[in-house]
């Protein structure tokens, strides 16, 4: 049920973005609202708080959000009044997904050992850019684990080139005697 309601929300707002030409608009507000709500838990408490009546939070969607657009902020206070606020960070998904089709943008992680330099994400994101005929954006998580190397996971791909990709590698032939 919940995916279908996000689906269902997240599909609404983005004809709502395409209709009126705003689709990178609303995707930057959405992507800011998708941090807010993670660098801000209490708001996301706010919104679902029954003891809190819903023009209050109508009132609060303008107060806090008066630098998006008009639409935006209409969306958040249909989903108050729908009681759809428990679903927001999936709609979220859901619009950003949408709108990173349409807008030909593919995201990507790059897992390292180390943080690495603007230069190296600039290569990384270049190679990716070339070979997937799409704007990418890109990330970086930093896992020690890895010891060296880099791990790339985009939508439907995993390219893993980390040293201890390599000595697990080694370690199941060894297992299964493939190097005696």
């Amino acid at each position: 049920m919940a995916s279908e309601i996000s689906s269902r929300y997240g599909e609404a707002l983005f004809q709502l973005a395409m209709e009126n030409g705003a689709v990178e608009e609303m995707r930057e507000e959405a992507l800011a609202l998708k941090q807010g709500l993670a660098d801000n838990p209490d708001l996301l408490i706010f919104f679902r708080a029954v003891q809190i009546d819903k023009q209050e939070k109508r009132d609060a969607i303008d107060r806090m959000f008066q630098g998006f657009t008009k639409d935006m902020r209409s969306f958040l206070k249909l989903l108050v009044d729908k009681d759809r606020t428990l679903y927001l960070k999936e709609i979220l998904d859901t619009f950003i997904d949408r709108c990173n089709f349409e807008l030909n943008i593919e995201t990507a992680t790059v897992s390292s050992a180390r943080p690495l330099s603007e230069a190296d994400m600039n290569r990384i994101r270049t190679a990716l850019e070339k070979k997937s005929g799409k704007k990418v954006i890109l990330t970086n998580t930093v896992d020690p684990s890895l010891i060296a190397g880099i791990k790339v996971t985009s939508a439907n791909q995993v390219t893993d080139v980390t040293t201890a990709h390599k000595i697990n590698e080694l370690k199941d032939l060894l297992l299964r005697g493939g190097l005696a």
